[in-house]
């Protein structure tokens, strides 16, 4: 009996556990895939159809007004164009890491999607920054709803998956 004891384990070890990924982390990552989708899909057609969104422009204008009225000059177009992008995945990411990392983050990014979509139409005219980019036809309007609502799509989506993903 006492032979018997002597072999048996006493301690067990513990296999290393694999954790989900933090919900901040989950959103952010979700949010920045919804803004790379946005302005991916948005800079690839705008190069080949001439009624797409051009929402780059809205994203120049607003820097450029903003310089000028804290008094800076504006810089040249190509790196305005820059900017303008880097702050739409910026903006756009912040905006999309709404949709969350729980169960209803699908609803919650076409939600926000379209939300989004409606404002790109409605408010750069009571904004200053003029219409023709992003409400010039109605398939420009159509377009514009279409990409944040793709973008919130993703968002969504990737959120989902993340919520399955265990490192």
């Amino acid at each position: 009996m006492e032979q018997e004891n002597k072999y048996t384990r006493t301690r067990t070890t513990k296999k290393a556990s694999k954790k989900r990924i933090n919900k901040w982390l989950r959103s952010g990552l979700a949010g920045l895939a919804g803004a790379f989708a946005v302005t991916l899909v948005h800079e690839s057609v705008r190069r080949f159809y001439p009624n797409a969104p051009r929402m780059d422009i809205l994203g120049m204008r607003a820097i450029s007004k903003g310089m000028r009225y804290a008094g800076q000059t504006p810089p040249e177009p190509d790196r305005l164009h820059t900017w303008s992008l880097v702050g739409d995945i910026v903006s756009n990411g912040l905006y999309y890491s709404l949709t969350g990392a729980g169960k209803k983050a699908w609803w919650r990014g076409s939600i926000l999607g379209a939300v989004a979509g409606v404002g790109g139409v409605v408010l750069p005219g009571p904004m200053g920054l003029g219409v023709a980019p992003s409400a010039r036809t109605k398939q420009t309007q159509a377009l514009t709803i279409g990409y944040y609502l793709l973008a919130g799509v993703v968002a969504g989506g990737v959120a989902q998956w993340l919520r399955k993903v265990k490192v």
